[in-house]
């Protein structure tokens, strides 16, 4: 999976460690749900759903929460925050307990601001982006000429998509999709090293007004920054 973060020598272990398991969207991360869509509806097969969602949502807010598991199910890292989106290519991704951290992506780079480091990492957006997990929920390309779609039935109350990358140096294996009235409900990110981030999303707004500031960002004062070419 694409990295937000580029950890610094100077970064203490445990901040590593940390820094490695923070939501990829790309890394991520991803995002998505809202209480009212009414462009599919709950018997619809997932991919439909999938797609309406992408087509029909030009933005969103809500709330997330993360767990990332080993292979045995074991939680590694739990993780809470909001997020809005505004397509094509800006988003928020916001992580405040039991840490802050804060993605923001203003259609052409994706800034990561880790507060506790006061560290800020600097990306073009489409280079961070790509075929990840927040491609699948964020963007508005073709999603099909990054990820191979199929249909995997219901589990859950749920119906279910999987995405697998046409590109296999991404750092995920797989990407599960679970879809309920028309939207993204949970995604299930597996990585190469057989771990699962378990992503849930709820109290969506869809379609809102959202302020430009949502998707501006100035490093802080003293802030280390590191931009990537």
């Amino acid at each position: 999976m694409t990295q937000f973060i580029a950890p610094t020598s100077a970064s203490r272990p445990h901040d590593r460690r940390r820094r490695r398991l923070a939501p990829a969207f790309a890394a991520p991360v991803l995002a998505l749900v809202m209480q009212a869509l009414a462009v599919a509806p709950s018997f619809a097969a997932g991919l439909d759903q999938l797609r309406a969602f992408l087509t029909e949502t030009r933005s969103a807010q809500g709330e997330f929460s993360q767990k990332v598991l080993r292979a045995n199910g074991q939680t590694l890292e739990s993780t809470q925050g909001v997020f809005a989106f505004s397509r094509p290519g800006k988003f928020r991704w916001e992580v405040r307990k039991p840490f802050e951290q804060l993605m923001v992506a203003d259609g052409e780079r994706l800034w990561f601001h880790d507060k506790d480091l006061n560290q800020v990492t600097i990306q073009k957006l489409g280079a961070a982006v790509g075929s990840t997990p927040a491609a699948l929920l964020f963007g508005s390309g073709d999603l099909e000429k990054a990820f191979a779609l199929s249909e995997q039935g219901e589990r859950d109350g749920m119906e279910w998509v999987e995405a697998v990358p046409r590109q296999t140096d991404q750092g995920f294996d797989r990407i599960a999709i679970g879809l309920r009235d028309g939207l993204p409900a949970v995604m299930e990110v597996r990585d190469a090293f057989g771990r699962t981030s378990v992503f849930a999303f709820e109290g969506i707004r869809r379609n809102p007004e959202l302020s430009a500031s949502l998707f501006r960002f100035a490093p802080p004062a003293g802030a280390d920054v590191i931009e990537q070419k």
